[in-house]
């Protein structure tokens, strides 16, 4: 009997060569996780098996020497899942953060991904995980955009131009190809720069970049409207979206938190399409109401606006529900979208296991031993 085992370890630049910022494929490898989902053949963390994932948090005030103290995105986290359809495959991202890190020149969060064999638990690769996080997260609003927004879209504005701006924008680009007009609203000087400096060298199609002194400005005359910004915990902080501000027709994307000026517009006016309604009813197990103050995703302003009466149940929209053609997804010209993204561990599977099998195919990466045999089977 065989017992060796070995796994493939892949830095960031082995993933970049293995294609883990292909966007349009990554849309495509979102689009069809989302179908997996709905047929229900996966497996997410918690008694619900829909958990984001655990996390640890700090003390305000640490009792002992050394523990971390609480900060801004000082956390860790592990999120574990079991993904089938195409992929037949368990995996865990785990990571840590830290909004100090940024002095230091380095991420936010820095994070790794493990895949394993679902019958033996083996691993099968070890990844870096920044990119493929990244691109992931902005995978699933790039399938919004295809299924939600208006096809002659040509205004995209980013509120909080990081991480997640970036990848939203690319995914936005790969399937609304009319897009000219990039409005960006940001915090400091520096992440604007950075962020038009890249657009314009990624997009030249571009016609014109705006900087937006406020939120108001950029979400005024925009088909597709991302908010982005790294949010606290207090929803007096949230960026605010105003309702006589959005454009009619517009598609509102928010991988982050935004504070509308109006419950009843939201819930009787909009649309509201999320990633997975599971995952936001396992939020809403986990985080009581109110929800959408703690988690920072619009999906649990929903499930609140459903606890208040305001909505109900059946008014949220599931994404994969519209792919199938369970539910009709843009109804007219003028209807307003707003639509979730919340993030699971089977997104980063289902790209991590793409990356991985391109990676094998051109022989990038290290093959790392793990044992000949094992010493105590």
């Amino acid at each position: 009997m065989d017992t060796k085992i070995d796994f493939l370890y892949l830095s960031e630049p082995d993933m970049i060569k293995a294609g883990v910022k292909d966007m349009a494929k990554c849309v495509e490898c979102m689009e069809d996780l989302l179908v997996t989902l709905n047929k229900g053949d996966y497996m997410m963390g918690g008694e619900n098996h829909n958990s984001h994932g655990c996390m640890i948090m700090f003390p305000d005030e640490p009792k002992f020497p050394g523990m971390p103290k609480n900060g801004p995105d000082r956390r860790f986290m592990a999120m574990p899942a079991y993904l089938g359809g195409s992929h037949q495959m368990a995996g865990m991202k785990w990571y840590g953060s830290n909004i100090e890190n940024k002095e230091k020149g380095l991420p936010r969060s820095i994070l790794m991904m493990m895949l394993n064999d679902k019958d033996t638990g083996a691993p099968i690769a070890l990844m870096s995980a920044n990119l493929l996080s990244s691109y992931r997260t902005g995978g699933i609003p790039g399938v919004g955009a295809k299924y939600l927004a208006r096809k002659e879209s040509q205004v995209v504005s980013i509120i909080g131009p990081g991480v997640m701006g970036k990848t939203s924008l690319a995914a936005f680009m790969a399937v609304c190809p009319n897009l000219d007009t990039l409005k960006v609203k940001g915090r400091g000087q520096k992440s604007i720069d950075n962020f038009v400096e890249w657009a314009k060298a990624e997009y030249p199609q571009l016609k014109e970049i705006i900087v937006c002194k406020d939120e108001e400005e950029a979400v005024r005359d925009s088909d597709i409207i991302s908010f982005t910004s790294t949010v606290s915990n207090d929803i007096s902080t949230f960026p605010e979206i105003h309702k006589d501000w959005i454009k009619k027709g517009a598609f509102i994307s928010m991988p982050s938190a935004a504070k509308f000026d109006s419950p009843e517009f939201v819930a009787k006016e909009a649309k509201m399409v999320v990633d997975n309604f599971a995952l936001y009813e396992a939020w809403e197990e986990e985080y009581p109401y109110p929800t959408y103050e703690t988690m920072g995703i619009v999906g649990t302003y929903f499930t609140d606006l459903v606890h208040e009466g305001l909505a109900k149940r059946e008014d949220i929209i599931d994404i994969s529900d519209i792919i199938t053609g369970k539910c009709p997804g843009r109804e007219n010209e003028d209807e307003i979208i707003i639509y979730s993204v919340g993030g699971m561990p089977v997104e980063d599977i289902a790209w991590g296991h793409e990356v991985y099998k391109n990676a094998m195919k051109q022989g990038i990466g290290v093959t790392l031993p793990l044992w000949d045999k094992p010493d105590m089977a």
